[in-house]
């Protein structure tokens, strides 16, 4: 073969001493090749470096080959959680991923249909919230559009997903501040249009009660999962005289705003207040003092969940639920409150 020149199905053909439609059917997973066949193809491929063009493949089969990841959350660690996790299951195959990213997926649920066509995908991986919006949920169902859902919190009918426990996980991390001696634990919020912020929050309400503590409205404050959300909203809660001996933030975004601003005001993490977060994302491992938080195996579940797509498009055998655990993480941000 020249040199330089891209290998092709007819360069295969010639060098394996087959037929280009005995490639195409390996290259297809089609039946009727032998094993030793196979093997032969696939080891010149190999060698020459030949990989097969997905689209012309997707053109006689009618299909695309590419599954879209939709996400609206702003917390870059997150994102690049769900995007490595999917790609780490789509490894190898003839698969390739889209990423979809909008603001908000209010604007978007109307369009879905013509959005994902219009893509041309073959099916989609929703993330919060689009794994719990009903218009979305109604319109691919209509259409018989695959899908998969990354934590959803309602209709758990609508087709495969992947899950974490987060009323249990905000409960855990309300529970270990507590039993460090805290009583005034405030939480920053995250953004309102996403199930699992009411979740954490319940989570957290129950073990104050639990607890027989008392939960302060004022020590709750809105945050949007962002940096920036989190660095005001822990500036309003310590500008207070009575603040808080703690802070929960609902992911490690916001908990690394809630670092800075004790940082900016010259209060003492964890000596005078502890913060702890949500997700273990890569933000959690860099802030100092590093992040006590509450381990959500995001790339896992992008994973799993990329991989029950796959086998519905490839109408194989799959789970309907894939229940992923937590963990409370424990570093050098938490510490046992302050003497009064």
């Amino acid at each position: 073969m020249e040199l330089g020149r891209r290998a092709t199905i007819i360069d295969v053909a010639r060098e394996a001493d087959v037929s280009i439609k005995t490639v195409s059917r390996v290259f297809n997973d089609a039946p009727n090749v032998t094993q030793k066949t196979r093997d032969k193809v696939m080891k010149v491929a190999t060698a020459l470096h030949y990989h097969p063009n997905v689209v012309a493949q997707g053109l006689v089969g009618r299909r695309s080959y590419l599954l879209g990841l939709f996400y609206e959350n702003p917390s870059p660690n997150y994102v690049v959680e769900l995007q490595q996790g999917a790609l780490k299951r789509l490894h190898g195959e003839k698969y390739r991923l889209v990423v979809l990213p909008v603001e908000q997926v209010s604007a978007i649920a109307d369009n879905i249909l013509s959005l994902v066509r219009s893509a041309a995908l073959d099916g989609v991986v929703l993330t919060p919230p689009a794994s719990d919006h009903p218009v979305i949920l109604e319109k691919l169902t209509a259409a018989h559009f695959p899908f998969v859902r990354i934590a959803p919190t309602r209709a758990p009918e609508l087709g495969p997903h992947t899950i974490t426990d987060d009323v249990g996980a905000a409960r855990m991390m309300t529970e270990y501040l507590l039993s460090l001696g805290h009583r005034r634990i405030a939480m920053i919020k995250g953004d309102p249009t996403h199930p699992s912020s009411e979740a954490r929050l319940l989570g957290y309400s129950s073990a104050l009660a639990a607890a027989g503590v008392p939960m302060r409205l004022d020590d709750i404050e809105q945050g949007m999962f962002t940096f920036d959300s989190g660095l005001e909203a822990a500036k309003r809660l310590l500008a207070r005289a009575d603040r808080p001996t703690a802070i929960f933030a609902q992911n490690d975004d916001m908990a690394a705003g809630a670092i800075m601003a004790a940082h900016d005001m010259g209060i003492e993490v964890p000596a005078q207040l502890s913060i702890a977060g949500f997700d273990d994302s890569a933000i959690a491992r860099i802030v100092w003092p590093r992040l006590t938080t509450i381990h959500q195996p995001v790339f896992d579940m992008a994973r799993d969940a990329t991989a029950l797509l796959v086998a519905m498009l490839e109408k194989k055998p799959h789970e309907g639920v894939i229940q992923h655990p937590v963990t409370l993480v424990t570093r050098q941000s938490t510490g046992p409150a302050p003497a009064a």
